[in-house]
């Protein structure tokens, strides 16, 4: 079934923070708590190509939350915003009650103030993100790629990275493999690898942009059993995947996106195992 391509607002039709309060509106997330990520009416557009439109969804602290749907809905873009990858075309990302991108309050003449870039690494910083491809440094061992950022960014010493790196590589089960480089490494291994290097950031919330898809079948396992571990110990995630073995068995909430669109949330025994629309129904034909 095809649907009319709805039109892109402007920044000016709906620029990013609240156009009429510098505070944000008063909301809770789907367990009832103040949520951590709070998105309020996202639309992000490439020229005509309207990608998300009008996204609104609350993350609970803690929370474990699987965003699924088909290819081109909208999932890995919507995530992209969240850590400010990419700039929404109009809405707002609050993460801990904090606009990420702008200043809190608009200036005299009404306009938004876009943060400086130095501050805007700095809201980056508390997210950890994980990619399809691990992205790793070619030429540093596991143990370098992931005492990197600690030191660069977070000014941490050596030794205090070196600590920290052996002890989150022991976390993933890799505490054998601190000094192979990523070409010695299985694409299994890479991928541990690189979310301990997220780890490493000390970070508020995870973020994983389908972490399994570049895996062989044989390798996915080992990576969902990280991110499992993740979720026991109250890690705030949320995780783009078709793994529905994994949504049932971890997700606090499902949430499915069609063509740039939010349209049905719910625990993955609502949406997974009686979902409602005919677009869901399809969806889940296609990948059960």
């Amino acid at each position: 079934m095809t649907h009319a391509a709805t039109p892109a607002p402007t920044p000016e039709d709906a620029p990013a923070p609240d156009a009429a309060s510098g505070t944000a509106p008063d909301a809770t997330s789907a367990s009832g708590t103040a949520p951590l990520i709070q998105l309020e009416g996202i639309h992000k557009a490439f020229g005509d190509l309207h990608v998300l439109k009008d996204c609104d969804l609350s993350v609970a602290p803690g929370e474990v939350t699987v965003l699924i749907g088909p290819s081109g809905s909208g999932k890995s873009t919507l995530l992209r915003c969240i850590n400010q990858l990419e700039e929404p075309t109009a809405g707002r990302v609050r993460i801990a009650g904090v606009t990420q991108g702008y200043a809190e309050e608009p200036l005299a003449d009404g306009r938004w103030q876009k943060l400086p870039s130095a501050e805007i690494a700095r809201q980056r910083s508390r997210i950890g993100m994980v990619f399809q491809r691990f992205h790793l440094f070619p030429h540093m061992t596991a143990l370098a790629n992931i005492m990197e950022a600690p030191i660069q960014v977070l000014g941490r010493s050596k030794a205090e990275a070196k600590e920290s790196a052996l002890a989150l590589l022991e976390r993933v089960g890799l505490s054998d493999r601190a000094d192979h480089y990523p070409s010695e490494l299985s694409g299994g291994q890479q991928q541990r690898v690189a979310i301990a290097r997220a780890l490493a950031m000390e970070p508020e919330l995870m973020l994983f942009d389908e972490p399994t898809s570049a895996l062989d079948p044989e390798l996915v396992a080992e990576v969902l059993a990280v991110l499992k571990e993740l979720a026991e110990g109250g890690m705030t995630m949320i995780v783009v995947t078709h793994e529905m073995g994994f949504a049932r068995e971890v997700a606090d909430r499902v949430v499915f996106m069609d063509e740039g669109m939010i349209v049905e949330q719910g625990t993955a025994q609502e949406l997974i195992e009686t979902p409602r629309s005919d677009r869901l129904q399809d969806f889940l034909a296609s990948v059960l």
